[in-house]
Order: structure tokens, then sequence, then C-alpha cells
């Protein structure tokens, strides 16, 4: 029961797909939702995949694209985006300051321009791709390297994300890591696998330079910066 209430708890914190609604964090099912978010990033980019084998006869290429990307954003609710804008807001004061900064519910003009850069480069990134079938691979992986510098690296605001990290035990990242890792081998995708760890250590390891660990905003930036590395990956290789 609990490992299903874990994956309901996953689901709605990472979709507004109307599916499972577990509003309460119960102690004991924390862990567990950190475990599934790799599971869920799979299942959206498998949503965003169907979505290209539907429209690629019908609909002219640059155009799927854009409703890919739409869907993309919408499907998450924009909560990392969210993360990202508030993350940059941080870095543009003094880092004594960035934690309320990155409290506040409004957008400074500097999160505004960057973030709008981001989501062009993500968006043209979607328009060039020639691999959809990949897109399982890079929101599962962005969704995994959250797992992770949720378990490796400190917590520095309270509230839920403190209880999911008091929670989430190695034997649980295990899981998710071995999950992760057969599903990237089946797609042939283990190069993937290896780089996206990337942006975990460089975000990860700034912040915890800057602010002595990450908090809810970091962890949505590292997954929409993971899905911007992942992507332009692809398009190289």
């Amino acid at each position: 029961m609990r490992l299903f209430q874990g994956f309901a708890l996953a689901f709605n914190m990472l979709t507004i797909i109307p599916f499972f609604k577990v509003h309460n964090f119960f102690r004991g099912i924390n862990g567990y939702s950190a475990m599934f978010y790799p599971m869920v990033g799979f299942i959206l980019g498998s949503i965003l995949y169907l979505i290209y084998m539907l429209g690629v006869d019908y609909l002219p290429p640059t155009h799927l694209s854009v409703i890919i990307f739409a869907v993309w954003i919408t499907l998450t609710g924009g909560l990392h985006l969210d993360g990202l804008s508030d993350m940059i807001d941080g870095l543009f004061v003094d880092k004594s300051k960035s934690l309320n900064v990155m409290k506040d519910a409004h957008i400074g003009s500097m999160a505004m321009i960057f973030t709008s850069i981001f989501l062009l480069l993500k968006l043209s990134s979607i328009i060039h791709l020639q691999e959809y079938y990949l897109l399982p691979i890079v929101l599962m992986l962005a969704r995994l390297n959250a797992s992770i510098s949720i378990y490796f690296y400190n917590y520095i605001s309270g509230g839920v994300g403190q209880l999911i990290k008091d929670e989430l035990k190695l034997k649980y990242l295990i899981v998710s890591i071995i999950f992760s890792l057969f599903i990237s081998y089946f797609f042939s995708s283990i190069l993937l696998f290896i780089l996206s760890f990337i942006v975990v250590l460089l975000i990860c390891r700034f912040f915890t330079n800057r602010l002595g660990g990450c908090n809810g905003d970091i962890y949505g930036a590292i997954i929409e910066i993971s899905e911007l590395w992942l992507l332009n990956i692809v398009l190289v290789i």
C-alpha cells in the first residue's frame, strides 16, 4: 500500500494529470515517492512520444514540435520552470539574500530574461530533434538527477523537502538507478545515462559552496537543465 501511495504522490507532485490525487505527505511514503521520480519521467516522456507518433503523418514538423513543447510544459504544470526562474533570481543577489529571493512569489527581470532564453533553446532543441523515441529517456534521467541530488546533498529549507530527504533511503535510490540503467540500456542510451550526472555534480556542488545545499527550486532547475543538456547531447550524437 505504501509503495502505491509513494508512486501516487510522485505522480501528483511532478504532473498535473488527475489520476492519482495524494495531497498528504504521510510519513513512510515520501522516500518511496522520490524513488518513483524516474518512472514518472518515463511515463511523461512516453506521452510526448505518443503525441509525436499520432501527429507525425498529419502535421508540419515544426508545428508538431511546438505542440510537444507546449504539452511538455503543461503536463508538469510549469513546476520545474518556476524552480528554474527562482534559482536564477537567487543568483543575481548577494548569497545571504538568495533563499529569501527564491521564496518570493514574484519573478524578477533577470529570471524572466534567462528563463525566456532557456525556453527558446529548449524549443529549438525539440524542433531539430530526430530521435523522438528518446524523449522517455530524457525525462526519466532528468528526474533521476533530482532523486540523486535529494539523497546526496544537504537540504537547506524546511517542510516537505526535508521530509522526503529524511525518508529517501539508499536502497530506494539504488532501485531508481537500476531501473533507469535498465531502461537506458534497452534504448541503447548508456551514454546519456552517464553524461546526465554532470548536471547534478556541477549544480549541486555550486550551490553547496554558495548556500550550503539545495532546495526545491534547485531540484526543479536540475530537472529543467538536465532535460536541455540531454536533448543537446542527442542532437550531437
